[in-house]
């Protein structure tokens, strides 16, 4: 396998006060380059926690987590920022749009820690919104855009650095079924002619069933991977 995501027997604990909660248990995943899980389970059950992780958000207490070719396990702090600004493309249930500005202007943030020109900034910007369906929505601010054209948007901002992964968490949470299928179509799209590796974390099934894969948490330990590609082909 072609790895793109190599998370092996991990554990991540949290301590509160007197308390300590183990949320992931000796756990293992692997995702190969161009693949697209969607992680489901019971709420507390570590899918966030799993996301953060590998993200660099977060560091695990024990394990070995390989990212495009990173061993996160080994970057000091400044170093995973600077990875991931590179490599990692987030997407969350709340879209955390600023609403005085505007969707360009949304979409460039993460440019401005790179050190394209603010000419290249704002091209590779509008060209990242038109991916997304929004080329006539450059000028438009948060409030004047739906739900599904403000996620839209926040997908666009992930896209703009052009990452190898993308990591959503939730990201059709606050949507209605017709705006979620296309932001969900959206993601298939680009898992499929972007090669974009997708990790998914969802409550929702019929979310679930546009992954490549689906795997079940709970309690820290993962479940069978389950395959939806065949499902797929015959719908």
């Amino acid at each position: 396998m072609n790895s793109m995501i190599r998370v092996a027997q991990v554990d991540k604990i949290y301590r509160r006060g007197g308390e300590t909660l183990k949320v992931l248990d000796d756990f293992s995943l692997e995702i190969e380059k161009g693949g697209f899980v969607a992680l489901m389970g019971p709420s507390g059950s570590g899918k966030t926690t799993l996301l953060n992780l590998v993200g660099g958000l977060d560091v695990a207490d024990r394990g070995e987590i390989r990212v495009a070719d990173a061993d996160l396990t080994q970057l000091s702090g400044a170093e995973l920022s600077r990875w991931r600004a590179d490599h990692v493309g987030f997407v969350f249930q709340g879209f955390n749009l600023l609403p005085v500005l505007n969707a360009r202007e949304n979409v460039e943030l993460p440019l401005q820690l790179t050190p394209l020109s603010r000419k290249r900034r704002r091209e590779q910007a509008e060209y990242a919104l038109e991916l997304v369906g929004l080329k006539d929505r450059v000028s438009h601010r948060p409030k004047q855009l739906s739900g599904g054209q403000q996620q839209r948007v926040a997908i666009a901002r992930a896209l703009a650095v052009d990452p190898q992964v993308i990591l959503a968490d939730e990201p059709t949470g606050d949507l209605d079924r017709n705006s979620a299928d296309q932001v969900l179509e959206l993601l298939q799209r680009l898992n499929a002619e972007f090669d974009k590796t997708i990790l998914m974390v969802t409550h929702d099934p019929a979310a679930a069933e546009r992954a490549r894969q689906v795997a079940h948490l709970d309690k820290g330990k993962l479940g069978r991977l389950q395959d939806n590609t065949v499902a797929q082909e015959a719908s």
